[in-house]
C-alpha cells in the first residue's frame, strides 16, 4: 500500500462536467469506478476544498487535488517483454522504448505494454506509483524514457519534471522544406471534436516547442526539437499548427507528400512509412538520490535512418536544388 499525491489544472473547455468525468480525464491512469471511490471517501480536492460528489458540475479553472491509498499494481500481469536497458542503478533505469510498445495499460491496452515488462522483470515495481512510470512516450515514438526503482526516487523525478528540470530532445522529420528553426509558443488542450486527439487552443495549457534544422531536403526536414513543456502530443501539434506535420503522423499528419520526380527508393520509403517519424534522442535529468547531472543518447532507430538516407540521395540526384 502506498500514498499517491497528484493535482492537475483544468482548463475552460471543462466548464460544465462533472468531477468524476475531469478526474479521468486528468488522471487516466486509474480506473472510472477507483477515481469515483476516491470521490466519495473525501481523497478529492477542488481547489483546496474536499469534495465527495462526483455529479459536481467544474467552472473549467480549479485545480483538482488526489491524495488516496493506492494498492500494488494488482490487475496488471508481468509479462515476460524484453526492455532495451541504456543505463541502470539502485534508483532508475534509463529505458530505449521501440515503436509500437505501448507504456501503461489503457483502453484497449490492458497487456503488451512496458507497465506489464517492467512488473515481470523488477517485481519489486509493484509497490512503486504506475511501476515506476514518470513520463510517456506515444506508442509509435521511440527513444528514451526514465523509470524510477523506488517511491523515493519516483517522487523525486516527478517533482524535477513538474519543474521543468528535465532535459528532453528529440529528432524528427516533417513535411515541407524548412528555412531554418525557430519556437512555437501556443498552449495546447484537448481537440473540441476528436476526443484521441490535442489541438492548440487558446484556453489550453501553455507548451513551448524549440526547434532547429539538422538537414533540408528537397521536400523535407530533418529537425532537432527540445521541449519547454510535456503536453500531450506537443511535437505533433505544434509542428502540424505550422503546417510542417510530421512525416507518418496517422492523427495529425497532412498525409503523404512526395517530391517531384522522386527516386522510386524514397518513393516506397515515404509510403510504407506509417508512424510519426520522432524519436527521444537525449535525456537529462538530477539524478533523484545523488543530485548528480546525467544524460544519455540514443541513436536513431534503423527506420529513421533508412528514411534519412533514402532523403539525402533523392536530393543529390536532383542537380537544381544542390
Amino acid at each position: 500500500m502506498q500514498v499517491v499525491s497528484m493535482s492537475a489544472e483544468l482548463e475552460l473547455e471543462h466548464a460544465g462536467m462533472r468531477l468524476d468525468q475531469c478526474l479521468a480525464e486528468c488522471f487516466d491512469d486509474f480506473s472510472r469506478s477507483r477515481l469515483k471511490n476516491w470521490i466519495l471517501e473525501g481523497n478529492v480536492k477542488v481547489d483546496g476544498e474536499v469534495v465527495t460528489t462526483p455529479r459536481h458540475k467544474m467552472k473549467g479553472i480549479e485545480v483538482l487535488e488526489l491524495e488516496a491509498q493506492v494498492e500494488d499494481e494488482v490487475g496488471y500481469q508481468p509479462e515476460d517483454i524484453a526492455i532495451d536497458i541504456v543505463y541502470e542503478d539502485d534508483d532508475i533505469i534509463i529505458v530505449n522504448k521501440p515503436v509500437g510498445l505501448v507504456v501503461h495499460p489503457g483502453a484497449g491496452n490492458q497487456s503488451g505494454t512496458l507497465l506489464n515488462a517492467l512488473l515481470f522483470h523488477y517485481p519489486d515495481s509493484a509497490v512503486v506509483p504506475r511501476a515506476g512510470i514518470v513520463h510517456r512516450l506515444d506508442k509509435d515514438t521511440t527513444g528514451l524514457m526514465v523509470v524510477a526503482k523506488n517511491i523515493a526516487a519516483h517522487t523525486q523525478l516527478v517533482t524535477q519534471l513538474q519543474a521543468r528540470e528535465i532535459s528532453r530532445e528529440y529528432e524528427a522529420i516533417c513535411i515541407g522544406s524548412m528555412v531554418g528553426g525557430g519556437t512555437v509558443d501556443k498552449p495546447i488542450g484537448r481537440h473540441s471534436t476528436k476526443r484521441t486527439a490535442m489541438a492548440v487552443k487558446e484556453t489550453g495549457k501553455e507548451a513551448t516547442t524549440h526547434y532547429r534544422v539538422i538537414e533540408r531536403f528537397r521536400e523535407h526536414t530533418h529537425l532537432r526539437l527540445k521541449l519547454e513543456t510535456g503536453r500531450t502530443h506537443q511535437i505533433r501539434v505544434h509542428m502540424d499548427y505550422i503546417k510542417h506535420s510530421l512525416v507518418g503522423d496517422q492523427l495529425y499528419g497532412m498525409g503523404l507528400k512526395l517530391p517531384k520526380g522522386a527516386t522510386e527508393e524514397l518513393v516506397n520509403h515515404l509510403r510504407s512509412f506509417r508512424r510519426q517519424a520522432l524519436h527521444a534522442v537525449q535525456l537529462g535529468l538530477f539524478h533523484p538520490l545523488t543530485g548528480e547531472w546525467m544524460s544519455w543518447q540514443a541513436p536513431l532507430p534503423e527506420d529513421l535512418k533508412a528514411l534519412l538516407v533514402a532523403l539525402r540521395e533523392d536530393t543529390e540526384a536532383h542537380d537544381e536544388f544542390a
